[in-house]
């Protein structure tokens, strides 16, 4: 298990958790789930007991055989290695997001459409998701979500999903063995105790190859755009 997340897989009102997911590889691996149990540390009759648990809720995922030359035993069902192979999508996911820098802006919202809200933030208006009914929110936009533009390339706002859009400056540019961070700075609206233009990072994800494309590199203008659909609002403190 990863430090820091664990990944829970939501199946109607069951949570599939880690705990279930390694009781069902290791009955698929040791061939019973009495040599499941064993394996795991773990007592039969709580091991049995989670099992019926799932089923009851999911249909049958560990199908038995009783007596035959080997003594029985048990394996997953076709069900059963779905369910595992679902986790193991999910749990992906999850590691993506934990290992992807993100940026976080607070902000109120002015205005929603559905599920699609427009978020007045310190860097201007963006449009994010947001499930919730709330007033106060964070927004949260992955690096790898985030896509740069040359300034005099940009298309037109109502020509393109990407509406989120905000002209800054490479500050800096991380190269990695096959992609880079690099971070923009965007002007925001306030100022610094100087009187100069405030600024934030947003920290972007690109192949080298649009590194050297678009010759990143600290001080050239570039223009950031993001889907709303990649974009999440969350409530600030719990829902209104």
């Amino acid at each position: 298990m990863d430090a820091g997340f664990e990944a829970h897989l939501r199946v109607g009102d069951v949570s599939v958790d880690e705990r279930d997911v390694a009781l069902l590889s290791a009955v698929d691996r040791e061939g019973s789930l009495s040599a499941a149990a064993d394996a795991l540390g773990r007592s039969y009759s709580r091991a049995h007991k989670r099992v019926g648990a799932l089923e009851d809720k999911l249909g049958a995922l560990v199908e038995r055989e009783r007596g035959g030359e080997g003594g029985g035993g048990s394996r997953l069902t076709d069900d059963g290695r779905a369910l595992l192979a679902r986790y193991a999508r999910v749990r992906a996911a999850f590691a993506d997001t934990a290992g992807t820098d993100v940026a976080v802006l607070n902000g109120r919202v002015r205005d929603r459409d559905g599920e699609i809200a427009t978020v007045a933030t310190d860097v201007g208006e963006v449009r994010a998701l947001l499930f919730e009914a709330a007033d106060d929110v964070q927004v949260s936009v992955r690096a790898d979500a985030v896509t740069l533009h040359d300034p005099a390339d940009v298309t037109r706002a109502n020509a393109s999903s990407a509406r989120n859009r905000f002209a800054g400056t490479v500050a800096s540019v991380d190269r990695r063995e096959s992609v880079a961070l690099v971070e923009i700075a965007v002007p925001s609206a306030g100022n610094g105790d100087d009187g100069a233009t405030a600024e934030r990072t947003l920290p972007v994800l690109v192949t080298l190859a649009s590194v050297d494309r678009l010759a990143l590199e600290p001080g050239r203008d570039v223009v950031a755009t993001f889907k709303a659909t990649a974009t999440r609002a969350t409530p600030l403190g719990g829902p209104s």
